[in-house]
């Protein structure tokens, strides 16, 4: 009985914790104001495509524009997500000069963004 626990306990560890060399993951939603231009929203995904270029922890990074049929992305139209080797990367690119001047430019056309952080399992 006591090594059904046991092996039952280690199962449980193994489907919950994250891994040592988990990926990090860094997920951006973002909803843009309603007189943000085409052309603006346009600069803003070049941006941040170079954006990931320039941050050396940036292992990789996908985006796209909402295509759900469900209607219940709130407004938000852009999803990027970042991948790190760990959280010290992230902890890298958020101070990161880049990343910065990549946060002034969106400022001035964001309406709202919603960030999520995880530890790939």
């Amino acid at each position: 009985m006591k090594a059904l626990i046991t092996l039952t306990a280690f199962l449980l560890l193994m489907t919950t914790a994250p891994a040592a060399d988990a990926p990090y993951r860094h997920v951006v939603f973002f909803k843009f104001k309603d007189s943000a231009s085409p052309e603006q929203v346009q600069s803003i995904e070049k941006a941040f495509i170079e954006l990931a270029k320039k941050v050396e922890t940036v292992k990789s990074f996908e985006w796209g524009t909402n295509v759900s049929p469900e209607n219940m992305n709130d407004g938000f139209t852009h999803c990027f997500f970042v991948t790190f080797a760990d959280k010290a990367g992230l902890e890298t690119y958020l101070p990161h000069p880049a990343h910065s001047e990549f946060v002034s430019k969106l400022k001035p056309v964001l309406d709202k963004a919603c960030v999520l952080d995880y530890t790939a399992r």
